[in-house]
């Protein structure tokens, strides 16, 4: 029962990714697509998670965290590009 469960959240998982993928590629604005993103970023998370309980291993944590964190700094460093034009900013001597 508890495996059935866990196979059909995957399976949503992963059609919610394609969804997803779909607003990335067509999306009306930037912000939209920076949102999608990051969207993928936390369902690509769960779906590690899932195939972690399904394997009955801790091996995919560090994956899980390094995703989270990468995923976190992409987002910032999008939303400050669409805002400001530039990531890092410098200064300028005039």
């Amino acid at each position: 029962m508890k495996e059935t469960i866990l196979f059909i959240a995957l399976a949503l998982f992963i059609v919610a990714i394609f969804l997803i993928l779909y607003r990335v590629i067509v999306g009306p604005s930037m912000p939209d697509r920076a949102i999608a993103l990051d969207t993928i970023g936390v369902n690509f998370i769960s779906t590690i998670a899932i195939v972690s309980i399904v394997l009955s291993t801790k091996a995919f944590l560090e994956a899980i965290l390094i995703l989270g964190i990468l995923a976190f700094i992409g987002t910032i460093a999008f939303s400050k590009y669409i805002e400001r034009g530039d990531i890092i900013e410098r200064k300028r001597d005039h």
